[in-house]
């Protein structure tokens, strides 16, 4: 794989953003790691919470990686917006003193900003999505300030990507027409999630205390079945409050992700019964690791596996507990899902994801478009 630049020398240097929490710095990892494979160095912009040590390590395994870290708050967060100007400012002088050939952004007010470089922004989620999705009603009032600046930033922008169409349709109808869109979809490394002898048990992954992962379902189904529904992942919400105790699964507690990976191998089935998912990078890890995968009928997900996955409504307990008996129960039909499920998720390698952003690359510079006349961020 090449680092290519239409019509000149090749796309050396990316500049980045990216929050530290959850699927978004998954992704930037993974790009980041393919890009380095192209000779392509990225620097790394990080907003939000701190830089764990966990995480600085592993971006100082990949080639060329260089992180310049941040507390500033991310636009989703509440009165953040003296941050995201203040924020703005930095990553502006970070181009400066960088000369980066693109800017790659993994959030949206800062898309306004007067780039000099061509610019991408990448939907992940978002906020008004979210609430519609997992809450069924629209967004309360105090969130109009940030579509306003989201709609700017994508807007302002040489391109919006998003992991798949579903998600990119659900950007368009809260923030508009998008002139100049296109779909990637995420990617992992199969060798990172390599499948042990499988145990008859069931796995799940997520923030407990996240509506959108619906784990609440498992807890009420779990009774039901004559196996173990094991769950990873945080129980204390991060404004300080806890989760409910769980009582029917039983509780792995925040895992490193080799930890994570090391249980999917051993999981039978991988149970995503989410109201939300964009894309659902935890089913791609569960599915290179040989696991069988009952997901939440969304049309995300739906997009990202047809029929290598059993779907169930997220609010069907019933569909959910006979979707897991059946997968249990039936040796044979799971290893048929789970073969199914694998062979999909090999064809989502982070080679061919990085091959489609250097296209997307190449193709900005070669055209020279430049962005719209940035805006002031956090202006009333």
């Amino acid at each position: 794989m090449k680092s290519t630049r239409a019509r000149g020398r090749p796309i050396r240097r990316v500049l980045m953003t990216t929050d530290t929490v959850g699927g978004v710095w998954t992704y930037v990892l993974e790009l980041c790691r393919a890009l380095a494979e192209a000779e392509v160095q990225v620097e790394l912009a990080t907003l939000g919470a701190p830089v764990t040590p966990m995480q600085a390590e592993a971006a100082r395994r990949v080639p060329g990686l260089r992180l310049h870290e941040s507390t500033y708050r991310l636009e989703w967060m509440d009165s953040p917006w003296a941050d995201v100007r203040a924020s703005g400012e930095w990553l502006l002088a970070l181009e400066d003193r960088l000369d980066p050939d693109v800017i790659h952004l993994n959030g949206y007010a800062h898309g306004a900003l007067p780039w000099r470089a061509p610019s991408v922004v990448v939907a992940h989620s978002c906020v008004l999505s979210w609430w519609e999705s997992v809450l069924r009603e629209p967004a309360p009032a105090r969130y109009a300030r940030y579509q306003r600046e989201a709609r700017r930033g994508l807007r302002a922008v040489d391109r919006v990507v998003a992991p798949s169409a579903a998600m990119l349709a659900a950007i368009e109808r809260h923030y508009g027409p998008l002139p100049t869109a296109c779909v990637i979809p995420n990617a992992r490394r199969a060798e990172d999630f390599a499948a042990a002898p499988k145990e008859p048990f069931v796995l799940a992954a997520g923030r407990l205390w996240d509506e959108a992962k619906n784990l609440a379902a498992l807890e009420a189904v779990a009774p039901r079945l004559a196996y173990p529904v094991r769950v990873a992942g945080e129980t204390r919400h991060p404004g300080g409050g806890k989760a409910a105790q769980a009582r029917n699964t039983e509780p792995l507690g925040q895992l490193s992700p080799e930890a994570l990976a090391a249980w999917m191998g051993r999981a039978a089935i991988y149970a995503l019964p989410v109201r939300y998912e964009p894309f659902g990078l935890s089913a791609l890890e569960a599915a290179l690791a040989g696991c069988a995968l009952v997901l939440g009928d969304l049309p995300s997900l739906r997009e990202v596996w047809a029929d290598t996955a059993v779907f169930v409504h997220p609010e069907d307990l019933e569909g959910l507990t006979a979707a897991l008996r059946r997968l249990l129960e039936d040796a044979a039909h799971r290893k048929h899902m789970a073969a199914r499920a694998r062979a999909r998720a090999l064809t989502l390698n982070p080679r061919r994801m990085a091959e489609d952003y250097l296209r997307l690359y190449a193709t900005l510079w070669a055209r020279r478009v430049r962005p719209l006349a940035g805006v002031a961020l956090g202006a009333p």
